[in-house]
């Protein structure tokens, strides 16, 4: 199989309709203030941006709008333990392609602990056919350490000829296993998948040929990789790790 040409997702127009308050919450946040559109690449987009910069809540926006669960899962999950997430999504219009996906998820890394305790309690409901957790490697989620855990969903789970919205999915993973998602992002790519991810990781935002939009009290801007501020940061400290400690510490 080859990559897409053409993203299943082509682009997210944003409508200021009735109820669009720019001075409130979440539509006065840096990343949607002054967002009309946001266009995809038919591999993979990322999202950067300081904390309070409103990458999350717009990438929950996104996968709310596409349809899935506000905490995560297939568009056949249908749980919530707390209703948190925002109006935003009753903004956004997706701008779809003709194709059909056959496949979706939406990880969230704030409330996976909800989700795998939602596929716990639908693997003990009878009458619902084949055990769920086959789907996710046959263990239990809450049985493995959690880099582990996401792992076992990246790997039996994701399928490919999908689309896939993930919010910080480095939380759970080391730098080694931050290298080792860059690899199935690409065996993903490689079956026809789009993904669309937020993230602070420099590790995974190297991926080639990906876009970028950095959020910044400006708005949300594409930007190329050694332009992100999470590559400049972590370059300088890496390079420079004596000169950023007597500044950061105030060391003599």
């Amino acid at each position: 199989m080859t990559a897409l040409e053409r993203p299943y997702w082509i682009e997210a127009i944003f409508e200021r309709r009735d109820g669009w308050d720019a001075e409130a919450y979440p539509f006065n946040l840096p990343a949607v203030r002054h967002l009309d559109r946001l266009t995809f690449h038919p591999n993979v987009t990322f999202l950067v941006g300081e904390n309070g910069s409103g990458k999350s809540t717009l990438i929950e926006a996104l996968a709310v709008a596409w349809g899935f669960n506000a905490e995560g899962g297939t568009k056949n999950f249908n749980f919530s333990t707390h209703q948190a997430h925002s109006p935003l999504h009753r903004y956004v219009r997706p701008v779809r392609a003709p194709v059909r996906v056959h496949d979706g998820f939406f990880l969230r890394a704030e409330s996976y602990f909800n989700l795998a305790s939602e596929i716990e309690r639908l693997d003990a409901e009878p009458g619902l056919g084949p055990p769920i957790k086959a789907s996710y490697g046959g263990k239990s989620l809450h049985e493995q350490s959690h880099g582990e855990s996401f792992f076992a969903l990246f790997d039996n789970r994701f399928g490919g000829d999908g689309l896939y919205i993930l919010d910080e999915p480095e939380a759970a993973l080391s730098p080694t296993r931050q290298l080792s998602f860059l690899t199935k992002i690409h065996e993903l790519v490689n079956a026809r998948s789009q993904l669309i991810i937020a993230t602070h990781s420099p590790i995974l935002l190297g991926y080639p040929n990906a876009w970028i939009y950095q959020a910044s009290e400006h708005g949300l801007e594409r930007v190329e990789y050694e332009d992100t501020d999470h590559y400049q940061v972590t370059r300088n400290f890496l390079t420079r790790r004596e000169m950023m400690l007597d500044i950061l510490l105030d060391l003599d």
